[in-house]
């Protein structure tokens, strides 16, 4: 008999096994409730920030794009020189969605597949969300854009909280990539609508194909998101529906702490 205690088991009540069951590297292949929770949320918040400015806060694709022309802009004839308030907007949700991204590097020390650290990079997520719920409610504008030309915010609450949904989302899509699964970054989905195309088993429906299904469900679950975010904001207004997304997120962090451990090898 081995005198050595299973962390996952009930027993394992003393600080140094609670530490162990906390820095257990999750099973990738168990989590896919949290992870398509992961996507939810993309699709949730970037309704909130959609609605109001027309700019992805999650999508940096776009961000990127738009802030090259209106870098062309310049070389247009025309002279314009104006730093306009739609690319104000994608500078700040592109930098501030770096600067989340980066705080991920946390759990290259404590362990990026660790139930600590998934816990704790969501808490992070969490407070972002919080702090962008917080501002727009200061902010006092309205929560949807009638064009894109005639943005809803435009004061510099509301770039604190676009600042603050990028961070989240950079932060969620560096946490969700580390976790080396079929839900890839849980942001960027482009991809992820490319590999379930190109998947060889994308029309066998005998049976599940983990490959296939996961990317499915990441789509419907992004897809779901944006719908149910938008009806939030045309019922409740932003700051509601950030607030609401502060609890799911929390709900979020402290789901992983229940995720099975990758199984020991013998």
């Amino acid at each position: 008999m081995s005198g050595r205690q299973d962390p996952e088991s009930n027993d394992a009540t003393t600080p140094t096994s609670w530490k162990t069951y906390l820095l257990t590297d999750i099973d990738g292949d168990k989590a896919t409730a949290p992870l398509s929770a992961y996507c939810f949320m993309t699709g949730f918040i970037d309704a909130v920030c959609f609605s109001a400015i027309f700019v992805w806060c999650a999508f940096q694709t776009g961000n990127t794009v738009q802030l090259g022309l209106a870098l062309a802009r310049l070389f247009n004839g025309q002279h314009d020189y104006s730093f306009h308030i739609a690319d104000q907007q994608a500078l700040c949700s592109l930098i501030t969605f770096i600067l989340g991204a980066s705080i991920a590097r946390i759990g290259d020390k404590m362990g990026c597949k660790t139930r600590a650290w998934l816990a704790l990079g969501t808490l992070i997520q969490t407070l972002f969300t919080m702090a962008a719920a917080i501002a727009i409610w200061k902010n006092g504008q309205t929560s949807v854009a009638n064009s894109r030309a005639d943005p809803a915010w435009t004061n510099t609450l509301s770039f604190v909280c676009v600042g603050f949904m990028s961070a989240s989302m950079g932060l969620q899509g560096i946490m969700g990539k580390r976790t080396n699964t079929q839900f890839t970054t849980t942001v960027v989905l482009t991809t992820t609508w490319c590999e379930l195309m190109a998947d060889p088993q994308l029309f066998n429906f005998r049976r599940l194909v983990i490959s296939r299904d996961h990317k499915i469900l990441a789509i419907g679950s992004l897809f779901l998101g944006g719908f149910l975010g938008r009806a939030l904001v045309d019922v409740i207004g932003s700051a509601g529906t950030l607030g609401v997304g502060t609890g799911l997120r929390f709900i979020i962090s402290i789901w992983w702490l229940f995720v099975p451990g990758k199984a020991t090898k013998r």
